[in-house]
Parts: C-alpha cells; structure tokens; sequence
C-alpha cells in the first residue's frame, strides 16, 4: 500500500489525463470493485448542481452510498417533501445513509435536525452542535436511535478543529454519538489521519476522504493523491481497524466543474484498494 499516486498510475498504464478523459464518454462507469470498505459521496461535493444531477453524477461515477447537504434536501422542508425527496434518491439506486453537515446552535435546531434525519430515514447525522448543546443531542440520540458523527473542520475552527477535541467533549456521552473524521481538516491541523483513525476507531462513524496541498489555513483540496495525506496508508488503515461506515467522497475543488476530478478520485481509490 506504499505507493505513490505517479507510480501508481504509471503501474495502470493511464496518466489523469486519462482519467479525466473519460468522464467525457458516454455512460462512462469506473469497473466494479470488490473490498472491504464502503465508498460514497458528501453531497456538498455537488453543491452547485440539482438534486437530480447529483444523482446523476454520482451513479455514474459508480458510487452507491450518499449523504445529503441541505441544498439538496433543505432543512426547512416538510415531512412530505423531505420523504419524497429521500426516496427519489432511493428509488434511483442509492443508499441515502446520511445528513450533513448540519450547524447546531441552538436546542431548537438540534430538534430540528433530528426531526429532519428521522423522516429522511437515514442512519447518521454528520454534524457539528455547540458544546452546550451536546446534552440536547444525547437526548435526542437516544430517542431516535440515529447516530451523530461530529465533524472536524481544522485550522481556525473554535469548537471542533481536530478528532481529539470531538472526542475529549464526547468520550462519556452515549455511544452514538461519535465523530465524522475530515481527513483534510484533521491534516491541515498537522495531525496524521492514520493515527487518529486508529486512536478513535471504536467511535468512529464517518469519513470525509479528501486531500490537500499543504498544513495550516491556507491548504487547498486537491485530486486525491495529489496532495500531502498517505492515501494509500489511510486506506489501509481503515482496512486493519475494519472500519465498517461509509468512507464518503468529499471533493471540494472545482466546484461548477467536479466531474473529472470526481473520477479521477474514485479511479485513484478503488485502484489502491484493489492493488
């Protein structure tokens, strides 16, 4: 699994030009593939398009698994157009698993978003409730039985920059409630992504998989395996915990035009996993 992305793609026999490429074909599908771990999409991948396209563009890039973004789905929709929205996504073949990321501050909008996540049907909430608030969410964990993954957003951020500060306000909450890792926060922080998926694996409920080019504020989102973070070896890792959530996609470059860039991360991942 100690493999550069060049030498990677060079072993395939393709370059990203290829890669890219390809997304330009009709009915371009990537190959199927057969390992232990779950891909997926954050949906705020897609920000700038419909609801419909982002079906459309995740299928075709062969990804299953979703989590929604209140674009797609809005937050102060009602139950009728929540549930219809949730199972045109079902019925196009896609597993709606998830929601989020959603802000949390005030008790008013940690009812909300549970409300929201119950009448969506879906297992986990990606979110981020103010410290005052965790013990609203307990509560509503509980009553509810859907998980809560609190996500990291990295340098700059005051409530929750890295996995050991989610898990330091957590540790003796009840168990569902747990953390959604941001690789590229976690890395931009000057964490190891490995490390701390190791240290937390036990609470360890989602995955935002990205890469960036450098640490502190001013890193970027970059192509997955174009950046700083050991792909390859983060990937392993969540293989050797048996890591069993959704690793979801969140590629946050190239905003009106992802779609080559999309590909050319699930190539590059399904690649490494299956090398």
């Amino acid at each position: 699994m100690n493999v550069s992305r060049k030498n990677f793609l060079r072993t395939l026999g393709i370059g990203a030009g290829t890669l890219a490429g390809a997304t330009m074909l009709p009915g371009f599908r990537p190959a199927p593939s057969s390992h232990s771990l779950t891909l997926g999409l954050a949906s705020y991948t897609l920000r700038e398009f419909t609801l419909d396209q982002t079906i459309t563009m995740t299928k075709r890039v062969n990804l299953t698994h979703i989590a929604l973004k209140s674009m797609h789905m809005p937050l102060e929709s009602s139950e009728s157009q929540i549930k219809t929205i949730a199972q045109k996504v079902r019925d196009a073949g896609l597993n709606l698993y998830g929601v989020g990321v959603i802000y949390m501050k005030t008790a008013e909008q940690v009812d909300q978003a549970f409300a929201y996540a119950k009448m969506a049907g879906v297992e986990v909430i990606i979110g981020v409730p103010n410290h005052d608030l965790l013990a609203r969410a307990e509560e509503k964990v509980k009553e509810t039985n859907i998980k809560l993954a609190i996500h990291n957003h990295g340098p700059g951020d005051d409530v929750y920059p890295g996995p050991d500060t989610v898990y330091e306000k957590i540790k003796n909450l009840d168990t569902r409630i747990g953390l959604c890792m941001d690789i590229g926060h976690t890395r931009r922080i000057g964490q190891d992504p490995s490390a701390m998926a190791k240290k937390y694996a036990s609470r360890l409920y989602d995955i935002h998989l990205k890469d960036v080019d450098k640490e502190g504020k001013d890193g970027v989102p970059v192509e997955l395996g174009r950046g700083i973070i050991d792909i390859p070896g983060f990937l392993a890792t969540l293989q050797k915990i048996k890591y069993t959530g959704v690793v979801g996609l969140e590629y946050e470059k190239d905003g009106k035009d992802p779609m080559p860039g999309m590909a050319e991360c699930v190539g590059y991942t399904h690649g490494v996993l299956d090398s």
